[in-house]
């Protein structure tokens, strides 16, 4: 089954993945579902919310964490991803409610991973598609995760998206070619503010839509 969201529905995400920040930075408490929250998205899908700080007009990365697999309702892992990312990302300092204000939210909803099937490893850049295709490397204990929307913001190639996510997962960059690595590719649906708490735009990043 093909996943369709639309406009009001991410814009629906976004304003709730907001909501739980800041009534968790202003009262630490996990907000509730919302009653009124759309039948579509108490469906199981995985997520990720990152936020940008907005500098001299340039955006920043601000933290990024979220649910690779739909293993709870879309609503809840929003909740839990948005306050996580804003103050559990190992990576900086947790979010003051003053510097929300500065900060833009991008909500990306992802597709099942699939697992990417090949005869040689280094078939894999084949398989991938900059642009389109989100990557998961999994090597015994080790995981790293990248969004489709980061080659494109770096200008990867294909065969450095495959060595840049081994990185993230602790791996050396070119242990997609070893046996016993596992590669999937998922794509996902970005929701983000083009300015804090401003206007809402949808981008479908999936090639089968």
């Amino acid at each position: 089954m093909t996943f369709q969201l639309t406009l009001e529905e991410v814009e629906f995400l976004v304003r709730l993945a907001r909501r739980a920040i800041e009534e968790y930075l202003k009262k630490e408490i996990t907000i509730e579902v919302p009653e009124e929250t759309p039948p579509k998205l108490l469906e199981q899908y995985g997520v990720f919310i990152t936020l940008y700080s907005i500098k001299r007009q340039k955006k920043e990365l601000r933290g990024c964490i979220g649910f690779p697999y739909p293993t709870i309702p879309l609503v809840q892992a929003v909740i839990k991803s948005a306050i996580n990312s804003a103050a559990q990302d190992p990576r900086f300092n947790p979010v003051s409610l003053e510097e929300l204000d500065h900060i833009v939210l991008e909500v990306s909803v992802l597709t099942p991973p699939q697992l990417i099937e090949v005869e040689k490893a280094v078939n894999y850049p084949s398989k991938v598609i900059v642009g389109q295709d989100g990557l998961i490397i999994e090597r015994g204990y080790y995981r790293g995760l990248l969004l489709p929307q980061v080659p494109v913001e770096w200008n990867w190639s294909e065969e450095e998206f495959l060595c840049q996510c081994c990185m993230k997962a602790g791996l050396s960059p070119d242990s997609w070619l070893l046996k016993g690595t596992k590669v999937y590719k998922f794509s996902c649906i970005i929701a983000q503010e083009t300015t804090p708490k401003g206007k809402v735009t949808i981008i479908d990043m999936r090639g089968d839509h």
